[in-house]
């Protein structure tokens, strides 16, 4: 099994911007993909961004060029750098892992409990 535990989150004005860490925890020697995903009341689920354990990343079109997803190894923590923050980003973050290679929708394998991201206007 494996733990996954996020934190950063909180309230930022718009053009703010915040960092989340989720440290990973139990057999983690077996995630390969880990992601940041967010919710807000009423949507589904979306992918925000995606990185593979040699590094190779993937953005949504709504964060790509304003948020950075990285990740080290040595610490088994994956990080998202939020730049540029916008009101519409104001979600419920999740980090999740998943053994294999490449993200799973919402069939990740694990999920955090999630960290609150407010912007406001």
């Amino acid at each position: 099994q494996v733990q996954l535990v996020e934190s950063g989150g909180g309230l930022v004005q718009a053009g703010g911007s915040l960092r989340l860490s989720c440290a990973a925890s139990g057999s983690i020697v077996s995630i390969n993909a880990m992601a940041w995903y967010r919710q807000v009341p009423g949507k589904q689920r979306e992918l925000v961004a995606s990185i593979t354990k040699n590094g190779r990343t993937n953005y949504a079109i709504s964060v790509k060029g304003r948020f950075t997803i990285s990740r080290d190894n040595n610490k088994d923590t994956v990080y998202l750098q939020m730049n540029s923050l916008k009101p519409e980003d104001t979600a419920l973050y999740y980090c999740a892992a998943d053994r294999a290679m490449v993200v799973k929708g919402l069939n990740m394998d694990y999920w955090g409990k999630g960290t609150l991201v407010t912007v406001s206007s």
